[in-house]
């Protein structure tokens, strides 16, 4: 909602450059979209190294 009213405000200030936002905002975000999916990628390969480095020491303290 708070982007929509800052959209606004720009439309009233300067109505070229919000409406070059409005075209621009889903092709930066079509860009963007394969780092965000790698960025989840790598998050899990992260977590899954972390998992299988701390895992022998959950054993352990369930044994212990």
């Amino acid at each position: 909602m708070i982007k929509f009213l800052l959209w606004c405000i720009l439309l009233v200030l300067c109505w070229p450059l919000a409406l070059a936002a409005l075209v621009l905002y889903p092709v930066v975000w079509l860009i963007l979209l394969p780092f965000r999916i790698l960025g989840i990628a790598v998050a899990g390969v992260l977590e899954l190294f972390w998992v299988v480095v701390t895992l022998p020491v959950r054993i352990l303290k369930k044994l212990a």
